[in-house]
This record gives C-alpha cells, sequence and structure tokens, in this order.
C-alpha cells in the first residue's frame, strides 16, 4: 500500500532549525575570538583572514612566512565529557592540541576551525562545546573563524559525540625549528603538564570505569581529594604565549634546538621524533613532580613501568631541547611566564632513543 504521508529531514534525525538556533547561539562566540586580521562575513561557506594587514606580524618579523598547519581530535576524552555531561572544557583540548603542534616547530598560530558530530543537534550543547574551543583559541591568541556540525543519529549513540580541529600558523623559514641542531651536551627541559591532557584515555578509561569501577563523582584520597571526573576532565595546558614570547628573544636556532609536544606516544615516542638519529635523550626519573593521577594509574592495573612512560605524558606536556649555556636563563625566564620548569635530562651520544635513568 502506497504511503501518502510527506516525510521531512527532520522525521529522518536532522534538524535544520536547530542548526539556525545553533548559529545564533555561537556566532557571538567566534566574534570574541576574532582580531583586526579576520574578515567579518557573517553567513559566508569559508572564513577569510588577512595576511597582509598587520605591518608588525608580516613585514617586520616575517620576512619569508611558512603557513603552518595542524588538525587532531581529543580521542575518548569525549567520552568522559559525555559521561559527566560537561561540554566546556574539551573544547580547550581541541584547540590545545594542534596549537602546541604547530608550537614545535616555532609557529605563532593564526586560526582556527573546528567540526563537531553529534546524535543530535541540541544548541546549547553545542553553544558549550564552541564555549571552549573559543576559550582555547583566545589563550592561544588565535581567532576562531569557522566551523562545521553534523547531526548523525545513525552513528553516534544517543549523548554522543566526537571533534576535530584544524589549526593554522605562521613561522620565519629560516627560524623554523626542525631539531637538526641538537647535539651531545644540550639540556632537556621539562615544562609541567596538567594532568592526563588528552592521551591515554582508552587506558585511563579502563582502569577507572572498567575495572575499578569508580563513578565520575567518587572522591578519592589518592587524587588528592578530587573526584575522578575532575581529574580526568583536567584541560589541556596551551604553551603558545609563553614559548613564543621565548623564541622572539633569541636566535633561535642558536639557542633552542628542538621542541616536542608530549601526546600520543609518551615521553618515549615522542622526543625521538626531534633528536638525531646518533644521539640519545637520558631522562631522569625524579627530577620532576609527577601528578597524582599518574601514580594512582600506575598502581591500581598495575601498568608497567615502561608502559606507563610510552602512554601518557607522566607530568611533562612540552619539552625543549636547549644549549647548555642558554639552559638557566631559559628556565627563569619560563618560570617567570608561570611555567613549572624542570631540567629532566641530557642529550649523549647514541642511537636516537629515550633512556630512563
Amino acid at each position: 500500500m502506497a504511503n501518502n504521508r510527506m516525510i521531512t529531514y527532520r522525521a529522518a534525525g536532522v534538524d535544520i532549525d536547530a542548526n539556525d538556533q545553533m548559529v545564533d547561539r555561537i556566532w557571538p562566540i567566534l566574534v570574541s575570538t576574532y582580531g583586526p586580521r579576520v574578515m567579518d562575513i557573517e553567513g559566508g561557506f569559508a572564513g577569510l583572514f588577512r595576511l597582509d594587514y598587520d605591518e608588525r606580524l608580516f613585514k617586520k618579523n616575517y620576512r619569508n612566512p611558512v603557513l603552518v598547519a595542524c588538525t587532531d581530535g581529543v580521542g575518548s576524552k569525549v567520552l568522559v565529557a559525555a559521561r559527566m555531561k560537561r561540554f566546556d572544557t574539551v573544547g580547550i583540548d581541541l584547540v590545545a592540541m594542534s596549537v602546541n603542534d604547530m608550537l614545535v616547530l616555532g609557529a605563532e598560530p593564526l586560526f582556527f576551525l573546528d567540526y563537531l558530530a553529534v546524535h543530535h543537534l541540541d544548541p546549547a550543547f553545542i553553544a558549550e562545546l564552541v564555549k571552549g574551543i573559543a576559550a582555547g583559541c583566545k589563550m592561544a591568541d588565535c581567532a576562531l573563524i569557522g566551523g562545521e556540525t553534523a547531526e548523525m543519529p545513525d552513528i553516534y549513540a544517543r549523548g554522543h559525540f566526537d571533534m576535530a580541529g584544524f589549526g593554522v600558523g605562521v613561522a620565519e623559514k629560516d627560524r623554523i625549528i626542525d631539531g637538526t641542531k641538537v647535539r651531545p651536551g644540550d639540556i632537556v627541559l621539562g615544562l609541567a603538564s596538567s594532568g592526563l591532557h588528552s592521551n591515554g584515555y582508552a587506558l585511563a578509561r579502563h582502569i577507572c570505569f572498567k575495572q575499578l569501577r569508580l563513578r565520575c563523582t567518587d572522591r578519592l584520597d589518592a587524587l588528592e581529594g578530587r573526584t575522578v571526573g575532575e581529574v580526568l576532565l583536567e584541560s589541556t595546558r596551551i604553551y603558545v604565549r609563553p614559548i613564543v614570547r621565548l623564541l622572539a628573544t633569541y636566535k633561535v636556532k642558536q639557542v633552542v634546538h628542538a621542541m616536542v609536544h608530549i601526546t600520543g606516544g609518551g615521553l618515549l615516542g615522542n622526543i625521538p621524533r626531534v633528536v638525531p638519529k646518533d644521539c640519545n635523550v637520558v631522562l631522569e626519573k625524579g627530577s620532576w613532580p609527577m601528578p597524582a593521577i599518574f601514580r594512582f594509574l600506575q598502581a591500581s592495573g598495575p601498568v608497567d613501568e615502561q608502559e606507563m612512560y610510552r602512554v601518557f605524558n607522566m607530568g611533562i606536556g612540552f619539552v625543549l631541547v636547549v644549549a647548555e649555556d642558554f639552559a638557566n636563563a631559559i628556565a627563569r625566564k619560563l618560570t617567570r611566564e608561570g611555567l613549572s620548569v624542570h631540567r629532566i635530562g641530557l642529550i649523549t651520544p647514541g642511537t636516537g632513543k629515550v633512556v630512563l635513568k
């Protein structure tokens, strides 16, 4: 029998009206991140960013500018946000993962875009996510100039979502930091992380929720009196401002030989990416304070120490490999910027490995 009823897009699971409401909510949030180089065209199909507006940036500081692009997500940390029904922090993580990556090359972030995929488009929910993204952009001094939201009820379970971010920055070609200047005798400085950042959550969630059957609201002495949810949702630290200011004060390649954002793969997997094959990185365990979450996960698993260093940042979110003569001065500068800085290791002759001492 023929069905004469008209079917709508909304009946199929996608609400265009909700999308329009969402745009109205998030537009002021996006605009709050704009600087003078953003060309404000409401309702456009792409974001516009002028490269010739700021004479100080592109004619004085950047004689031969190179655009640097990064993309990333926050992994299964979104599942913790969904459990907590708190969505204003993972946006900061999303920005951090890209801007900290481009920072490794010595790049200054310019603008950012996001992609949000959801089961159901709730304008208030999306606004909370975008507020976090905008907050991260402000921390990184970059503009949130666009994004996309996809409502896909057949792909995402109710209450679940995913997100991806895309950042573009700029670096002076002759000042790009690529690790080729690293040599034995260089000092390894570690900048403290705020916690897990956005990596290793499959293992962390397995231990907390499957193995220990904890709730997000459980407050534990082992976590220094904080709840499980608070610790797991702690936002990734954004290192942009202090590092950009640091790099502006030196002839970079003579002083800062390499930088590393400690993400998936931990200290063991990330540092070798910027170290020459004829060098080793000797890290001195105990030379920095380890946040409680790492001690808790290792003991509760239990998790082998090597695996911990391979999966997690272990309390160090960003690493600088610097010339020995400048190590103390750099540490002092970054400390004055409010960062917790630790001398965690040394570059030695070797075979491109990280050695835990």
